[in-house]
């Protein structure tokens, strides 16, 4: 059995509103959501980030906010946004990306990488005097998009609340996965699930089970010490009832 535990990214529905997806959530049988901050929660807005969180607390659901934070593009100020966010809803936990949103690791300089690198330091930092976590998304066209980019930044980082994200690629073959989680795996924290071809096709989790398995199976044990999450990221046709299957294959996974 894993120790991960099933949950959802709700950029998966934007279309939706939060009382929605939580009902979905709860339908499903997972065990958290994480909150958009570019749909549902927008950073700064304790308002709503109030409210959302109350759904969570009802529904007994874990939450961790997605922000869209981009150090060193996004300054201290708007980290600062999603840390009242994250705090309003009751978070553990703050996604943000590394480095530049749709820019190759590979056109960064060593200065650049040193400042984004200090800006997610001082995040990571800031973030901890309220108790919750910063992981970094792990995504193409980004500081993590290669495993000798993400180990480089957050080797660099040298922070004990900053943590990795993992997903694969679209079309990562398993043999590349496992080498890349045995490099970074000790930094993972969550894992964002899907199942997707090279060319971003969407195909039921289903077809993509024993990958999964694979994938969490060959992990090694991670410095992070919370709760792990497994978060269901976008399904085929943004269909709910597509999304049901996969959260049920999911909890399989699992070994719920």
């Amino acid at each position: 059995m894993s120790d991960f535990e099933p949950g959802l990214c709700t950029v998966t529905f934007r279309g939706l509103p939060p009382e929605s997806i939580v009902d979905l959530a709860r339908e499903a049988r997972l065990a958290a959501i994480e909150w958009a901050g570019d749909a549902h929660v927008p950073p700064g807005d304790t308002s709503v980030a109030r409210i959302v969180g109350r759904l969570c607390e009802r529904a007994g659901l874990a939450i961790s906010y997605g922000s869209y934070v981009a150090p060193p593009t996004d300054d201290p100020s708007e980290f600062r946004h999603a840390v009242e966010s994250a705090i309003a809803l009751g978070a553990s936990n703050i996604r943000i990306w590394a480095g530049t949103r749709r820019r190759d690791s590979k056109d960064y300089s060593a200065g650049e990488r040193r400042a984004t690198a200090d800006s997610i330091r001082d995040m990571a930092a800031e973030a901890g005097r309220h108790g919750i976590s910063v992981s970094l998304e792990y995504h193409p066209q980004s500081l993590t998009d290669t495993t000798e980019s993400a180990c480089e930044l957050i080797e660099s980082i040298a922070h004990d609340n900053a943590y990795l994200y993992w997903q694969p690629r679209p079309g990562l073959p398993l043999g590349e996965a496992i080498a890349e989680v045995a490099r970074i795996g000790q930094h993972v924290s969550h894992l964002h699930v899907f199942a997707w071809d090279r060319d971003r096709n969407r195909f039921p989790l289903a077809s993509a089970a024993d990958y999964w398995r694979t994938i969490l199976a060959s992990l090694p044990q991670s410095r992070w010490k919370g709760r792990r999450l497994a978060m269901l990221e976008f399904v085929a046709n943004d269909e709910p009832a597509a999304f049901l299957e996969d959260a049920a294959t999911l909890r399989k996974i699992l070994g719920e």
